[in-house]
């Protein structure tokens, strides 16, 4: 009898929810599981999780995953997991404090101070990112600042995958793709950048160890295989953030292809093997070892939406704005949103940005806004592509979208139409958790390399949404007579906006 094909298994914890999917070697799914993650917030702009709820969900989510599946079927598992959030920790890897989230805004005030401190040491060139309020460096220093007991107490700060580890294997590990959106790690040359630590006063020892994404990290412990329905000593893979993972989980491993993540924020990442900095988007360490992903990220992307839904949908199911929305041509008849709801990254980088919309009729109703918040969020995908394309100097051909957004028909027709790029979508739903899956498997040796794997693994959906030309050639008037000298120019008053509300 033929022994059963190797399953591995990824896991992607993000900010919502942990889900788990067993893989077998050709991208099929043979098991799932998800639980949910709760957030806090206990103040406004200020957003936590309890580490244990990580862990917790993780264990939920995989025992969910493996039932019905034979254990030592499964050679190796992989997690990736939501950037940036990390929780300080004891000598024993407990919970000192809740964890703290890669949209949590506390350390806003600090941000011109820490540039001034950075500058001599070329953040931006180190870390591949400019300085902003969502990075971990930046809030580690707000705690320091503002809990100095707590900062003292910490033996460790740990990402969500280097805590997860820890768990799992006892070993506190990040994969280079862990450590870097984290805007502690020095890109090229692949560790902790000791001078930025200096500033803050962190010792590399308070931080977890390195591997390069793939790498086996650690074996799992018996107390922890017990918990998870998994086999003791199964071989454990450095993963990568969500972002990073999912652009291995639809195999963007070449240039010309970005993929497209409409989730909480919405993330494009373009693949790169040459090294290369710009204002207009971040520079991330890719799946495949040496590799890099120019991104750009709108903090507000479908957070946008989901606000929409609550605060003006009233309970009614989002399928009714998605039909009443496509009824309106483009332009929203004259509303245009701004969609900063969480503050604006490239290539303004202004942690005080806020959401804005202009346009108000008497005429208007809420599905104008609907249209409008998808026309913004297509409009700052355009411009972060160009910036993207003129520093890289070659062209993104397509966009692969994934996330829950890419569901969406009409968020696709017009990310089609407003960047002029056939936008495919991902047979695969959960494409990170695949991200993970992949590294699993190389390191497992059911492939020769990552890339291999990548390529095995992943399928495009035919028949993209392919752009109208007339409906690009309205936006692309629109883009550039209306959209883009927007923000410039109301910036100042939003910025005198957001003093006033911190001063309130």
């Amino acid at each position: 009898m033929p022994e059963p094909t190797p399953l591995v298994l990824g896991i992607d914890s993000s900010t919502t929810a942990c889900k788990a999917v067993v893989w077998d070697c050709r991208g099929n799914a043979a098991g799932e599981g998800s639980a949910p993650i709760p957030m806090i917030t206990p103040r406004p702009t200020w957003y936590e999780q309890s580490a244990e709820a990580w862990w917790n969900a993780l264990v939920d989510a995989v025992r969910r995953a493996v039932d019905g599946v034979e254990p030592g079927r499964v050679k190796a598992m992989c997690i990736a997991h939501q950037r940036e959030t990390f929780v300080p920790v004891d000598a024993q890897g407990r919970p000192l404090a809740e964890g703290i989230l890669w949209l949590d805004e506390r350390a806003r005030d600090l941000i011109p101070e820490l540039e001034r401190a950075f500058e001599p040491h070329g953040f931006h060139t180190l870390t591949g990112k400019r300085l902003s309020v969502n990075l971990t460096i930046a809030k580690i220093a707000w705690l320091k600042a503002h809990r100095p007991e707590l900062f003292a107490e910490t033996d460790k700060f740990l990402d969500v995958h280097s805590f997860l580890l820890r768990r799992l294997t006892g070993n506190a590990c990040a994969g280079w793709g862990c450590a870097d959106p984290t805007g502690m790690f020095d890109i090229k040359a692949r560790r902790w950048a000791e001078a930025l630590l200096e500033v803050v006063g962190i010792r590399p020892g308070r931080l977890p160890e390195l591997q390069p994404p793939g790498a086996v990290a650690g074996k799992l412990l018996p107390a922890a295989a017990e918990a998870c329905g998994l086999p003791a000593g199964l071989p454990v893979a450095a993963g990568i953030g969500d972002g990073q993972a999912c652009g291995l989980g639809v195999n963007v491993t070449s240039p010309g292809d970005a993929y497209l993540s409409l989730g909480t924020s919405m993330i494009s990442g373009t693949f790169s093997e040459t090294y290369v900095v710009n204002p207009g988007f971040r520079t991330m360490c890719g799946g495949i070892p040496g590799s890099y992903l120019m991104e750009t990220v709108l903090l507000g992307g479908g957070h946008t939406v989901a606000w929409f839904m609550e605060k003006f949908a009233a309970g009614e199911p989002r399928e009714l704005y998605e039909k009443a929305a496509s009824d309106i041509p483009p332009g929203s008849g004259g509303l245009v949103a701004v969609p900063y709801w969480n503050s604006v990254l490239g290539p303004y980088w202004d942690p005080a940005a806020s959401g804005i919309v202009i346009g108000w009729r008497s005429h208007h109703t809420p599905a104008h806004l609907y249209r409008a918040i998808l026309e913004g969020t297509a409009f700052e995908q355009r411009f972060g592509t160009q910036n993207v394309e003129q520093a890289m100097g070659a062209g993104v051909e397509r966009y692969i979208a994934i996330g829950g957004g890419a569901r969406s028909g009409l968020w696709r027709r017009i990310l089609a139409d407003v960047t002029g790029k056939p936008v495919y979508r991902a047979e695969a739903t959960e494409a990170a958790a695949l991200g993970a899956g992949i590294l699993a498997a190389a390191a497992a040796g059911c492939f020769t390399d990552i890339r291999q794997a990548a390529a095995a693994m992943t399928r495009i959906l035919p028949d993209p949404d392919e752009p109208d030309p007339e409906r690009r050639a309205y936006y692309r008037r629109m883009f550039e007579e209306v959209y883009r000298p927007l923000f410039p120019a109301v910036r100042p008053f939003v910025d005198k906006l957001a003093a006033f509300a911190d001063s309130g």
